[in-house]
């Protein structure tokens, strides 16, 4: 089932909002080139394999990779058999959380047609546009302090529901860590690293990126890093 990718999907019209006989129209509009990943991966002559997870009704959870998406559809690769009309939550390298329900089989996987807002479509958006950008080097990653190898790289991160993973901690810096996890929380998410409360700011090939909601001493960090 081929996936649509016109420029339409990433253009908003105009709605109106009616207070008595009073109308405003209010534009939205998500100025990007792409509105595909194979979009992208044509004008940057990049490769893109993004992996991920996804969750069906039975809360069992099985990997898979991101061969395309749009802001309506994403070609989900995977070796499990999902039948047409299942709900599915998927969780993506790069471009977080989809929700949805499958529209189609393929040979080597299967198309999950989206539930997204009209917020949602344009994250979706976004997240092309920025893997487009990274892709022509255009995406410089800020750090706002340095970073050091932790003593003990195992770590615990637990979401806001209550569920808990272990997870490895990359690095870590008064203001946040990089975490290796299987786990990819939506941009935005509070979750508790060990005993430190953060939210999801980024991804990378890995995992996630962690901001703590306040700067750890640095006596508390001196404690848990390597020191060369």
């Amino acid at each position: 089932m081929p996936l649509l990718s016109t420029a339409s999907k990433c253009r908003w019209g105009a709605f109106l909002e009616s207070r008595g006989r009073n109308r405003k129209v209010h534009v939205v509009n998500v100025n990007v080139s792409n509105t595909s990943l194979q979009d992208v991966a044509a004008e940057t002559g990049k490769r893109f394999i993004l992996f991920g997870r996804f969750m069906l009704p039975d809360q069992s959870e099985h990997a898979c990779r991101l061969r395309n998406i749009t802001p309506d559809d994403a070609e989900i690769i995977s070796d499990v058999e999902v039948e047409v009309g299942t709900h599915i939550v998927a969780y993506i390298d790069d471009i977080g959380r989809l929700e949805g329900v499958v529209s189609g089989r393929m040979p080597d996987g299967f198309v999950l047609a989206l539930r997204l807002t009209r917020v949602g479509r344009e994250r979706i958006c976004r997240r092309l546009q920025w893997l487009r950008d990274k892709a022509l080097g255009k995406v410089v990653e800020q750090r706002r302090h340095e970073r050091f190898s932790p003593k003990d790289s195992k770590s615990v991160i637990t979401l806001p529901d209550g569920r808990s993973y272990p997870c490895e901690v990359l690095d870590i810096s008064l203001s946040g860590a990089s975490v290796r996890t299987q786990v990819l929380p939506e941009i935005g998410t509070h979750v508790m690293l060990g005993r430190m409360r953060g939210r999801v700011v980024r991804y990378h090939e890995q995992g996630i990126a962690v901001e703590f909601v306040r700067l750890m001493e640095q006596k508390e960090l001196d404690a848990q890093i390597r020191k060369p």
